[in-house]
């Protein structure tokens, strides 16, 4: 990046600029330069990383918390790739770059890049040394081991407690509770729908609420199609 172009991509960082092309860097060079322009203008950097699926107010918090131990708060991104090895195959919900533009259009969120499932979960770590770094007090990718080492590229580390009951997790098992519930709902209307049309077609009322008696009436219905249809080849 030529230094005229770096001085505005600065400028238009530190200004505030929602322009997503103004807050996501994705070249590892790039970031690192931008990042030492910062620190020598004396900005204190902050980083702190994530998925960041299915945006929730607990997100917005855990974000907000972590700008305030700083000026410039930087956000690491998994893939698509990383997300599915730390999470699972169904992972995510929401596409990287659905999860990029969310993330760049908040006012606390100063630039976003990405992590990918291919490098050290300490690179982008070492590209911005970050004066403080921030992580979850539920993530799981960091042991205390990890923490101790990662002093030699950052200044401090914060852990964050939860900043809401809701969590992703919490989201997900809502939508299949409601999911499971819908689809109760339409599969009784289904077999009610099916008993109607029973009753319609041999004139005896069934209830939906007698399943025996339903399934009585269909063993019966069952057994008469092969008589009917030997008097139909026997004319």
């Amino acid at each position: 990046m030529k230094t005229t172009e770096k001085s505005q991509l600065v400028k238009n960082i530190v200004s505030g600029s929602l322009r997503f092309e103004d807050r996501y860097i994705s070249d590892r060079s790039t970031l690192d330069s931008v990042v030492k322009t910062l620190k020598q203008s004396g900005y204190r950097i902050v980083l702190t990383q994530g998925v960041y699926d299915l945006f929730h107010v607990g997100h917005k918090r855990y974000l907000e918390a972590a700008k305030s131990h700083g000026d410039i708060l930087i956000i690491g991104v998994d893939t698509d790739e990383l997300t599915r090895k730390r999470k699972g195959p169904n992972r995510p919900f929401d596409w990287l770059n659905d999860r990029l533009e969310i993330l760049a259009s908040l006012r606390t969120v100063d630039i976003v890049t990405t992590r990918d499932h291919n490098e050290h979960i300490y690179d982008l770590i070492r590209t911005v040394k970050p004066d403080v770094l921030v992580m979850s007090q539920t993530t799981e990718d960091f042991k205390d081991k990890d923490r101790q080492n990662l002093l030699r590229y950052c200044g401090d580390i914060q852990i964050l407690p939860a900043q809401a009951s809701t969590t992703t997790t919490a989201k997900l098992r809502r939508m299949m509770v409601d999911g499971a519930e819908q689809l109760g709902i339409k599969i009784t209307t289904l077999i009610n729908d099916f008993l109607k049309g029973i009753n319609h077609e041999s004139g005896n009322p069934v209830s939906p609420g007698n399943s025996h008696r339903a399934s009585r009436l269909l063993q019966k219905t069952k057994a008469r199609q092969p008589v009917i249809a030997r008097k139909k080849s026997h004319r």
